[in-house]
């Protein structure tokens, strides 16, 4: 990781130069507008490249500012292309340029986990990473009892970096204000703080990882979830799957295992918290690998929240009621959820306009997702005028994983260009969203 900043007062420096940036472009339109430029034309200028300041610093940054900004999929939506489009650019090749541990970093974290006779635990170790990611990387190995398993290793001081960054970002709840001025940045920026921490804890993860497994037993017909081996410290050894990876399927996979695989994506998405209490918070393509079998196999739960029963048949509710033909019961369930804060207007006839195609899954019999749609979805967000209604929604803290994995997941259903049955999973799956069926009839 030499190649990235890392010294603290680099890394501050950095992120202190944002707000002066902002006071800087403040200043400027103040000065356009006394030369006749219209308020909302600086106001668009301004939050523009406010935005392109933000995310081209984040991107530079690893650590907690870049997993902000890989998290953060509410404001990179809110983007146009050409800021967003090189955001995404600058995180996918700082994560892919990130080098490996040596193997004598590896073999010191692995001495202060399993100890210092920690080769005795395996009959084999591969020294080259299987797999890197932004706060640790993977190994295969063999272990004692000849079973292949996946080896979890993080980089050393990554947790300090991380929390470090966050404290400084706390500071910049302005800026992200000037973009989202309808958002409670602070609750978001707290609660994004609080699961870094946690995915930070392989202590955690194991546990996340047993208790889903428990959920989905290895008998499960649809998913397999891989059994934890061992934990301790730094290092996590869960038991390593072979199969194609969804990223795999996406490029090359014919219409039928599309279909089959999303579907299963889907299905396993919303029924984790009914079957286990459980939301599996990062499903990004490279952590789920379709078996020989014909089942899902499921990676990676350093991001998973705990979802209460009360908060599963809140958030069903929800989503039934954004499928009704009643714009009035929608806003007032907004309000009630704080998606729409006190004090804060919003135009219905827009908030309308915008959330019917965002519903549209949910309501038809089956629904295919596709790129376009995609981008049809993406163009109702990008526009940074004052008057777009998105900008005056916030995103409640308890639902900063939930947005992240409705976002991202219909991100990945897109990709796989698929036609699935989304409205009978989220009856069969989602407390609440069945109830009052006959009485309240979602729009055809």
């Amino acid at each position: 990781m030499s190649d990235l900043p890392r010294r603290a007062v680099t890394r501050s420096a950095k992120l202190a130069s944002l707000p002066l940036g902002f006071a800087g472009r403040t200043a400027l339109g103040v000065g356009k507008r006394t030369f006749g430029k219209s308020a909302e034309a600086v106001a668009v200028e301004i939050q523009q490249r406010t935005a392109e300041q933000l995310f081209k610093v984040l991107g530079e940054l690893k650590g907690g500012a870049m997993k902000l900004g890989q998290m953060l999929s509410i404001f990179e939506a809110a983007l146009p292309p050409e800021i967003a489009g090189p955001y995404r650019a600058t995180l996918t090749r700082l994560q892919e340029a990130a080098p490996p541990l040596p193997a004598s970093a590896v073999h010191r974290v692995l001495a202060e986990g399993l100890g210092e006779d920690w080769r005795d635990r395996f009959q084999e170790f591969d020294d080259e990473p299987a797999a890197a990611a932004s706060i640790g990387q993977v190994h295969r190995a063999i272990w004692e009892d000849g079973r292949d398993v996946a080896v979890k290793v993080q980089y050393p001081g990554a947790g300090k970096a991380l929390i470090s960054d966050f404290n400084q970002l706390a500071r910049l709840g302005r800026l992200f204000g000037v973009l989202m001025p309808g958002l409670d940045v602070k609750s978001m920026l707290t609660e994004l703080k609080e699961r870094v921490v946690e995915e930070l804890d392989y202590t955690i993860e194991a546990e996340s990882q047993t208790l889903m497994r428990e959920g989905f037993p290895a008998d499960d017909p649809d998913f397999y979830i891989p059994e934890v081996v061992a934990q301790a410290g730094d290092v996590l050894v869960t038991e390593w799957i072979d199969g194609t990876p969804l990223s795999k399927i996406i490029s090359d996979g014919d219409q039928d295992t599309r279909d089959h695989a999303a579907l299963l994506y889907c299905r396993f998405l919303l029924s984790g918290p009914s079957r286990c209490g459980l939301l599996h918070g990062d499903p990004h393509p490279g952590n789920f690998r379709l078996l020989p079998d014909g089942r899902l196999g499921v990676l990676d739960f350093g991001a998973v929240d705990r979802i209460p029963e009360e908060f599963q048949y809140r958030m069903g509710r929800l989503l039934r009621i954004g499928t009704l033909d009643d714009i009035d019961e929608i806003e007032a369930a907004l309000r009630d959820e704080e998606f729409i804060r006190e004090g804060v207007d919003v135009d219905i006839e827009g908030l309308e306009a915008f959330l019917a195609p965002i519903t549209e899954p949910f309501v038809t019999e089956t629904f295919r997702f596709s790129r376009e749609w995609l981008r049809d979805m993406a163009a109702r967000v990008t526009d940074l005028r004052p008057t777009n209604v998105v900008r005056q929604l916030n995103l409640p803290p308890e639902y900063v994983i939930v947005h992240r994995v409705l976002s991202a997941g219909t991100g990945v259903l897109c990709q796989l260009e698929c036609e699935i049955p989304a409205r009978a999973e989220s009856l069969r799956w989602v407390a609440g969203f069945a109830d009052e069926e006959e009485e309240a009839e979602p729009v055809a």
